[in-house]
């Protein structure tokens, strides 16, 4: 288990490997907080939020919640977490651009995924 400093600096790390032009109009930039973030449709508490893209009066930034990570990979190593880090962070950084062109693929992506979860939670469940 890494603690939150230690997830803030690989998050930095793996940011930095990021294309800079990925970075425009992302005003609000990338913040690691402490917050464990379940998913209002989690069935049982068990769907975790490890990151987050907005796009409000505020601007555009994105979060990473350090106590989903820690929910969710517990177990990984350095090397592992970075890689997760790295994955994240793209995935997010997809959502912005995304929105910077008027796209929702990946939000419908992210929609049929909440979708199957819910089907393998209710099959689960009988």
């Amino acid at each position: 288990m890494f603690t939150f400093d230690e997830i803030g600096e690989m998050l930095d790390i793996v940011a930095d490997e990021v294309p800079l032009e990925f970075y425009r109009d992302l005003n609000g930039g990338v913040s690691l907080l402490p917050d464990t973030k379940t998913h209002d449709q989690a069935i049982d508490g068990d769907l975790y939020i490890l990151g987050d893209y907005h796009h409000d009066s505020l601007g555009r930034y994105i979060f990473i919640y350090y106590g989903s990570l820690m929910q969710v990979y517990p177990q990984l190593t350095a090397e592992e977490m970075s890689a997760r880090l790295l994955k994240l962070l793209l995935h997010e950084f997809t959502h912005h651009l995304e929105s910077l062109t008027g796209q929702h693929s990946l939000e419908d992506k992210d929609a049929r995924d909440l979708d199957d979860y819910k089907r393998r939670s209710r099959r689960r469940d009988k």
